[in-house]
């Protein structure tokens, strides 16, 4: 089995992750807010664990921004966190298995309180359409409840990252659950990297990071 063109660890792509939105979080400084596993990095992602009671950022402090003609999360503000109980280990019995996502999604109302707070964090007015978004989709075990893998996309509901990423990854990610043999597959980490970074080129480039 070998991996080919490995793509670059997200040490680098996401070390602002490892404090956090601390530019746009709330008055909590950095020097105060304890230090726990879930502002380090977890596993080969590069991203941080999810941690349900990470401050969300102040109103106005991130931006939507634009690739390829789609509305992005600001990176600062949304860099995207992990379930740390997804593993690759375990994908067979998490994201894999048929109705799994639905044990860990959250109450719409948790969510709906969420929302409502990333839409000021976003600027947003109260009437604009917007989906409220896990960057790291739940099918790749993103974190379900953490401020910093949410962000309220403007636009289509449903938005186009359903189609043209979160499921193609996801089908690559459990291609030998659902396939078997020697099917190439895409490790869970890189899956994770590609889709946090920019979803709009994850489906293409996942292509060249299957392990045969």
């Amino acid at each position: 089995m070998r991996l080919r063109a490995a793509l670059p660890l997200g040490a680098l792509l996401f070390a602002a992750t490892a404090v956090g939105c601390s530019a746009g979080h709330s008055t909590t400084s950095a020097s105060t807010q304890p230090k726990t596993q879930a502002q380090q990095p977890a596993g080969n992602s590069g991203l941080v664990a999810g941690d349900k009671a990470f401050p969300m950022p102040k109103p106005g402090a991130c931006k939507v921004g634009d690739k390829n003609g789609q509305p992005m999360p600001d990176p600062t503000c949304t860099p995207g966190a992990i379930n740390p109980d997804v593993t690759q280990a375990n994908i067979n019995d998490t994201i894999c298995k048929s109705g799994w996502t639905k044990t860990v999604r959250p109450a719409t109302s948790v969510t709906s309180k969420m929302k409502a707070e990333s839409a000021r964090s976003y600027n947003l007015a109260d009437d604009e359409k917007s989906e409220y978004d896990h960057l790291v989709s739940l099918e790749l075990g993103g974190a379900p409840d953490d401020p910093r893998n949410l962000w309220p996309e403007p636009g289509t509901v449903p938005n186009p990252k359903d189609t043209k990423a979160e499921n193609p990854l996801h089908d690559l990610v459990c291609a030998r659950v659902l396939h078997g043999g020697n099917t190439p597959y895409l490790p869970l980490a890189v899956a994770q990297q590609l889709i946090a970074s920019d979803w709009t080129t994850a489906a293409a480039k996942a292509q060249e990071q299957l392990v045969h």
